[in-house]
């Protein structure tokens, strides 16, 4: 644990950050969050910000919003009016609404009294030159040292600058042409006026509109997530009547983030199995067996929900996602290994059945071993087996301990894989030797009853939906126009056996 106090604010703002603690003794962090925050919260003037490790990209506060308008008036009226809100309601799980414009920010405003200022000679430029040479300086000229060049800077000490007294005590020497080119000297003080104000410390924008944020941690170590807690926010935020005119409120942060991370993982999922597809059909050359392959990749995704909702765990968009596309590759070499050996099986003169009982039995040995390997690697990092190396050699104590902060991170991602491929290996042996069988049956009386040549895929999950109504439909039709025929030929006499097309 380190602290650090700035020696350049007034009050000082002290800020801790964990180390992880876990690396040493195997504790979690998340117990110690709340105990310091209750121990620093009284000290006076302070502002103190307790943070806790975070891994992967760095993300926007848990907690955030957005209030933007054009009128800074009515952005501060909100902002405020809106921040005392949610502090009276209470919002569980929420440490600490801070705003991040200081309001209070004091300022010295000097204003030239021109009237004075004329009867002596001198404009207000003058003026405003003196004091900004004053304090932030002025190049009077340039020294070169072989190719570099530096600039010389007038200005006064750093005890001057800071001193309000010495600064108006400055004279400002100016030959007043007007009383025949006398020198004057003329102080500061005696030419403007000295106001103590406040002002607001700084003036953010976001697409061209001035921006006032509240952000806050959220209290994780009392099991309160972010998600849960942003809902709640909402609903007392469309409760508020305190919004001005022409101001928008918006809830962004991490909540945001991973909204757009799980949109853009959605879309580049979608276009993968647009390549996955586009690639079997060309090894193929048949679209029913590219979707049989492609619906592997849906039935694990049912295994992974499955899996998480049966054990209690805990859904993260972005990291789940990325275990679901990671999933896809695997479980779709699993369907092609099984359809790709039947295919020549059957090329062989075996029979379709037989085929495909020989391939499961042949190709098993191969899915097996590359779920196993797979899900034995991912287990430690699910269950957050660490092991330190260092201290294993240096020391012959390996210092194994299970759990810590890491495993929030990487759990959801170990437990998508782990999820999908045992349940993707039993779909491999059984759902998908089954759907081949299916379509391959139905492939000629389908063809030959709807007059279709690709009729045969519509009895693929899930477009097996489109097929059930469209099979009663036709057969309606079909033995309609049956018996219209039947009665037709027995008026003629004719003998009719009717039959079913199945």
């Amino acid at each position: 644990m380190r602290g650090d106090r700035s020696p350049h604010a007034e009050l000082g703002r002290l800020q801790i950050n964990f180390v992880e603690f876990e690396k040493r003794d195997g504790k979690s962090t998340a117990p110690y969050l709340d105990a310091i925050r209750a121990q620093l919260k009284g000290i006076p003037g302070a502002e103190i910000s307790v943070t806790q490790e975070q891994s992967g990209p760095p993300t926007e506060p848990p907690i955030n919003i957005e209030i933007q308008g054009d009128d800074f008036d009515n952005l501060i009226k909100t902002a405020v009016g809106l921040k005392n809100y949610l502090d009276s309601v209470q919002v569980p799980g929420v440490e600490e609404l801070k705003m991040d414009v200081d309001l209070q920010n004091p300022e010295l405003t000097l204003t030239v009294d021109r009237e004075r200022a004329l009867i002596a000679g001198v404009s207000s430029a003058q003026v405003g030159m003196q004091i900004r040479t004053a304090l932030f300086g002025k190049e009077v000229s340039k020294i070169k040292d072989g190719k570099e060049e530096y600039k010389i800077q007038l200005r006064n000490e750093s005890l001057q600058r800071k001193n309000l007294v010495d600064i108006l005590n400055m004279r400002l020497s100016f030959r007043d042409m007007a009383a025949g080119g006398m020198v004057k000297n003329i102080p500061i003080s005696s030419l403007v006026k000295v106001e103590p104000t406040n002002t607001l410390g700084s003036v953010r924008r976001k697409d061209q509109k001035r921006l006032i944020q509240l952000s806050s941690n959220v209290l994780l170590a009392q099991g309160f997530n972010p998600t849960s807690v942003n809902a709640v926010i909402a609903q007392y935020i469309s409760n508020f009547n305190g919004l001005q005119e022409g101001v928008t409120i918006k809830q962004t942060g991490e909540n945001q983030q991973q909204l757009e991370t799980v949109s853009f993982l959605g879309k580049a999922m979608i276009i993968a199995l647009m390549l996955i597809l586009f690639t079997l059909v060309l090894q193929f050359n048949s679209i029913s067996k590219s979707v049989i392959i492609l619906t592997e990749i849906l039935f694990s995704i049912i295994g992974v929900l499955l899996g998480f909702s049966i054990f209690g765990m805990k859904v993260s968009g972005v990291m789940t996602g990325l275990g679901i596309v990671g999933l896809a590759g695997i479980v779709v070499k699993n369907g092609i290994l099984i359809i790709e050996f039947t295919d020549v099986l059957r090329a062989r003169g075996m029979k379709t059945k037989e085929a495909l009982v020989q391939a499961g039995k042949t190709r098993i040995i191969p899915v097996l071993l590359t779920a196993l390997a797979a899900i034995l690697g991912f287990i430690p990092i699910a269950i957050g087996f660490n092991i330190n190396f260092v201290t294993l050699f240096s020391e012959l104590n390996p210092h194994i301990f299970f759990g810590g902060d890491s495993v929030s991170f990487w759990k959801p991602l170990s437990w998508t894989l782990i999820f999908g491929l045992i349940f993707a290996f039993f779909m491999t042996l059984f759902i998908v030797p089954a759907m081949y069988l299916i379509a391959e049956r139905l492939r000629r009386p389908m063809r030959r009853h709807f007059g279709g040549k690709w009729i045969s895929m519509l009895g693929i999950p899930p477009l097996t939906f489109i097929f059930l109504p469209l099979m009663f439909v036709t057969a309606f039709i079909h033995s309609r126009n049956a018996k219209r025929r039947n009665a037709k030929n027995n008026a003629n006499g004719d003998k009719i056996i009717n039959g079913s097309w199945y």
